[in-house]
């Protein structure tokens, strides 16, 4: 099943990688928190985030490590953290090791959040069989309140 990320208001640029990955399989409780506790760190969180820019092609360590202006060493603790939490996957190519977000697994964690977590009102997933993925509506369950003058 794939899955497709639409927003009602705004797109998220880097939600919009979900609709070309395969999700099988449930997410279970114990993978949530891990990959949860693991996004709640700084460094890491700016890593994924840039891994998803870089979508399935990945980018190289060293790559990463320019770009963020963080330590090689540093960014390959972080790097191994996220790896065992199921976020990123890497390949070795020549010398190098080639990260990538693990868009799956990710997609994965939306759906737990979505289908075991968000009451029917707020989010909702509906397959569409022209596009042949799940679409992922979240509806305005938080609207901003006015401020008081």
């Amino acid at each position: 099943m794939k899955i497709l990320i639409w927003r009602e208001k705004a797109r998220n640029l880097a939600i919009d990688y979900f609709q070309y990955v395969d999700y099988s399989g449930h997410m279970d409780i114990k993978e949530a928190l891990a990959a949860f506790d693991t996004l709640s760190q700084e460094t890491r969180l700016r890593v994924f985030r840039l891994l998803v820019e870089y979508g399935q092609a990945g980018a190289p360590a060293g790559r990463l490590s320019e770009s963020l202006h963080i330590p090689h060493n540093t960014l390959s603790f972080h790097l191994s953290h996220m790896s065992h939490a199921g976020l990123v996957v890497s390949r070795r190519v020549g010398r190098s090791v080639i990260y990538r977000a693990n868009f799956e697994f990710f997609s994965g964690l939306i759906r737990y959040m979505v289908e075991d977590c968000c009451r029917v009102e707020f989010a909702s997933i509906r397959n569409d069989t022209k596009r042949k993925c799940s679409i992922i509506e979240l509806s305005h369950c938080c609207e901003p309140k006015e401020k008081a003058s």
